[in-house]
């Protein structure tokens, strides 16, 4: 990509600023919202897949020092972009320019403390594509659900996460592959408002967990019934993520 074709944008109220295609897609609030709900440690290690520009891997990074982060990305340029970043923001991160279905041997080789994932929301049997190619490959499902969560059970280590952001609209696929190959899932749902049913979930399950399926209250986006102004109204628990890098609860 050309250097006019690219803008740098704040992340964690300007902790991160991180260079996007103009055009294409372009990361909001999901992967930040990701990476926020990962328990790593210092010293643990994170695979992503799909890290595009590598939004929710830095993030994570931002609030947890001493991460080993690794990362796969199947177009070239949004990985190029993902390296870039990460060498920028002064954040050690490997990404790999691979089909998460054929991994490289530098990652089948490992597992990992946590595996993160922000799949493409969309099956296009139920809608239509996009017209920009990196936008259609990053919201248009050309993988299965059951292949992302297949490849994250064999990378996570025993006692290991692993943590997917998804619309609601696909929690009952997810609840069902995840609880074939993971233990302990429990979701956390985002509704917009109050009395607004939920549109986005976090979905997380641990391996060789046995605890039961647990379905927490959800988090609001924002104040008030409806949007009144030109101006955030994201709730203080949303902003102190989004803004200060804080953890979310789950």
């Amino acid at each position: 990509m050309d250097e006019a074709d690219l803008s740098r944008d704040a992340f964690l109220g300007g902790r991160l600023m991180i260079l996007q295609p103009r055009q294409g897609y372009r990361a909001g609030v999901d992967p930040v919202l990701l990476a926020a709900s990962v328990p790593a440690r210092a010293g643990q290690s994170v695979l992503e897949l799909g890290c595009g520009v590598g939004v929710a891997s830095l993030c994570l990074a931002a609030r947890v020092a001493g991460l080993d982060l690794a990362g796969v990305e199947i177009q070239a340029d949004y990985a190029y972009l993902a390296r870039r970043n990460a060498a920028q923001t002064g954040h050690a991160l490997h990404v790999e320019t691979a089909d998460l279905t054929h991994l490289p041997g530098s990652l089948r080789q490992r597992q990992f403390d946590h595996v993160i994932a922000n799949p493409p929301y969309f099956q296009r049997d139920r809608s239509m594509p996009a017209r920009d190619k990196g936008r259609e490959t990053a919201l248009g499902e050309g993988t299965a659900l059951a292949d992302w969560v297949e490849v994250a059970a064999r990378r996570v280590v025993d006692g290991g996460h692993v943590t997917f952001i998804q619309r609601a609209e696909r929690l009952p696929e997810l609840i069902a592959v995840m609880t074939q190959r993971l233990g302990s899932v429990e979701v956390l749902p985002f509704a917009p408002r109050r009395g607004r049913a939920a549109q986005l979930v976090l979905i997380r399950g641990r391996k060789g967990g046995r605890a039961a399926f647990r379905l927490l209250d959800p988090v609001l986006m924002h104040e008030g019934a409806t949007h009144d102004g030109d101006r955030d109204d994201y709730t203080a628990l949303v902003t102190s993520v989004l803004r200060d890098g804080a953890a979310l609860p789950f």
